[in-house]
């Protein structure tokens, strides 16, 4: 009998980016970490609340994402908002190093996944801000969803 091994999805959000932007577009992006780091990531505890990410001499970088020192470390754990370095492909670099030189554009990370070979990816957007009445409209979307989930839950149950 094969010892199998069992792989738990990790899956760490910014919901609120979603709420605040209009997504453009979306890369996946490898991100540079310690080991310590990678071990607090599948165990769930990152937050990509107050992440951004900024271009420095033709690098992605990601600042303020926080990564929970590691419960189990030494001394050489990790500080937890260090600078962290994504890895992109030239072309999709310079795509977006256009984008964000358009008014109102920023990149946002999105998303932290664990990927199929077991290395952290985080997903990034080139977004553009939304106004207040936008957010008005998402979330009246949202519960209009919602209300008619209701309705098609009670007539299934019948």
């Amino acid at each position: 009998m094969a010892k199998e091994k069992i792989k738990q999805k990790v899956e760490i959000t910014n919901r609120k980016a979603a709420f605040e932007y209009y997504f453009v577009q979306q890369y996946d992006a490898g991100i540079a970490l310690t080991g310590s780091e990678i071990k607090s990531i599948r165990n769930g505890n990152a937050n990509l609340t107050d992440a951004y990410c900024v271009f420095d001499n033709g690098e992605l970088w990601v600042r303020n994402l926080y990564i929970a020192e590691y419960e189990y470390g030494t001394d050489s754990n990790h500080l937890p908002r260090r600078n962290r370095k994504l890895l992109l492909r030239r072309p999709e670099l310079r795509k977006l190093e256009r984008g964000v030189k358009e008014k109102g554009s920023t990149i946002i990370p999105y998303k932290i996944f664990i990927n199929d070979r077991g290395f952290a990816k985080v997903t990034i957007a080139l977004a553009r801000g939304k106004k207040s009445f936008d957010k008005r409209e998402t979330i009246k979307e949202r519960e209009d969803k919602r209300h008619l989930d209701r309705i098609n839950k009670a007539y299934k149950v019948r």
